[in-house]
Order: C-alpha cells, then sequence, then structure tokens
C-alpha cells in the first residue's frame, strides 16, 4: 500500500445555520484514507457520518479546515473546478440507486459520460463495457423497474465507476437490500478495493464492515471516537459509546 495517503482530511468542522439554531454536524475532524483502502464510517444516527461523506466528496463544503484529494486542496477550488474533480475523480453511490426510471442500465451508466463531453455512441460502448466488466451485461437493455435491489444497487457502481474515479464514495449502499443482494455488492466492493480503488462507506451492517472493510472508524457527536481494524472494533470496543452502539446493532 502507498505510504502517501490519497484522502486528507483535515481538522474539519461543518456547522449548520447560525446562532442559537446553529448544530454542528463536524466538530474537528481529522483522517487520512490510503489508496487501496475500504474504510467504514459506523455511528449512531446523527453523528456525522453523512455529513463526513460529503465533505470528503466536495458536495459540502466545511465550515473550516481542509480536504485535500489526490493533493489538490478542495476547499481552493471554485465551483467549476470543483465540479469537474468530482466528475472525474470521484464516484458516488446512494442507498437509493438515483437511477432514473426511463433509462435502460446502459444509458444509466452513459450518462455521465455523455454529460462530461463524450459523443453518444462512445459513450454507451464504453457503458456496456463497465457492465460487462462487472457481469452486468445481460441487464443493459433493462430499465430500473425490471432489476432486483442488488442489480440496481450493482448497476449504479457501474455508473460511478464508468469515469474511473480514484475515490468512491458510498452512503449505506446495503441498507435496502437482502443478505443475497448485500453479497452481490459485497464482492465488487472488495474487488474494486484489491485493485487499488479508494473507498469510503457509511454503512451499519456489521458484517459488512467485518467482511470488507481495512478500517471501521467509528463517529460520536461529529467526532471520530475510535479508529481501528475491524478485528479490533468489534471484539474490543474502546469507548463506552462505541461499546452501546455495538449492543444496540446486536439486539436489532
Amino acid at each position: 500500500m502507498s505510504t502517501a495517503p490519497h484522502v486528507v482530511i483535515s481538522d474539519v468542522t461543518r456547522v449548520h445555520g447560525s446562532g442559537q439554531t446553529a448544530v454542528t454536524a463536524l466538530a474537528g475532524v481529522s483522517l487520512e484514507i490510503h489508496p487501496g483502502e475500504l474504510v467504514a464510517v459506523m455511528g449512531p444516527s446523527g453523528s456525522g457520518k453523512s455529513t463526513l461523506l460529503n465533505v470528503a466528496g466536495g458536495l459540502d463544503r466545511p465550515t473550516s479546515g481542509t480536504v485535500t484529494i489526490g493533493g489538490d486542496t478542495l476547499t481552493d477550488l471554485g465551483p467549476r473546478d470543483l465540479a469537474k474533480l468530482r466528475r472525474r475523480r470521484m464516484g458516488f453511490v446512494f442507498q437509493d440507486y438515483n437511477l432514473i426510471p426511463s433509462l435502460t442500465a446502459a444509458e444509466n451508466v452513459a450518462l455521465p459520460l455523455e454529460l462530461d463531453g463524450q459523443r453518444a455512441r462512445q459513450a454507451r460502448r464504453q457503458a456496456r463495457h463497465t457492465l460487462d466488466l462487472m457481469g452486468l451485461m445481460d441487464l443493459s437493455d433493462r430499465y430500473p423497474d425490471q432489476m432486483s435491489g442488488g442489480q440496481q444497487q450493482r448497476v449504479a457502481i457501474a455508473r460511478a465507476l464508468a469515469m474511473k474515479p480514484k475515490v468512491m464514495l458510498f452512503d449505506e449502499p446495503t441498507s435496502a437490500l437482502d443478505p443475497e443482494m448485500i453479497n452481490e455488492v459485497l464482492d465488487v466492493m472488495v474487488q474494486l478495493a484489491k485493485e487499488g480503488m479508494t473507498m469510503i462507506v457509511v454503512t451499519h451492517e456489521m458484517g459488512f464492515a467485518r467482511k470488507a472493510a481495512d478500517r471501521v472508524v467509528f463517529m460520536a457527536d461529529g467526532q471520530i471516537v475510535e479508529d481501528a481494524t475491524p478485528e479490533e472494533f468489534f471484539t474490543n470496543p474502546k469507548s463506552s459509546r462505541a461499546k452501546d452502539f455495538l449492543s444496540k446493532l446486536l439486539t436489532h
């Protein structure tokens, strides 16, 4: 693994609102992630997980602190350059898939390529190639309502991968899937990590984090409370907040 981190989050604070209604979503968070690492971000609702993901992906700007991706500091970029960096070097996969119902799988995957300036024919060819690499070629001409949840999620991953990003950000990618579908998505993500993709995954799935993650980052009250290997975190959590969180997961 490279010694130079690909994602560097330095002393980031994010405050929503102002005055008496101000809410601190992140409070001085620092995190480094290396190429090929899959980091699972866990924590109770409202702990700052999604805000961390949005800040890391340039979808939200920190109130203070810096975010650097591959040597480029996002907070130094203007809107146009930031949009270009997000489009070309980062992939986003959300829990509701965000596939366009009126487009086929191939058309959904091709859309970001076309928006980036590729001709439609070239974009469709690359989209089909990406679907084929992920074992989804037989879904190319299907519409989202003709696919299972696991298939839709894999198409959403293919859409993000078509731009050949260096970093992939996942927000609860398996939350709406049954165990078999979770394994489908998990296998894809593990393979991507092996190929050098840097991934940040917000998840509440213990099994997923145990099997796939290199590290587990546990958040509470807008701060990183623990940063450990899955084995360390799940067998011997150090903080009472983490112990309570895991206890509740086990009883649900």
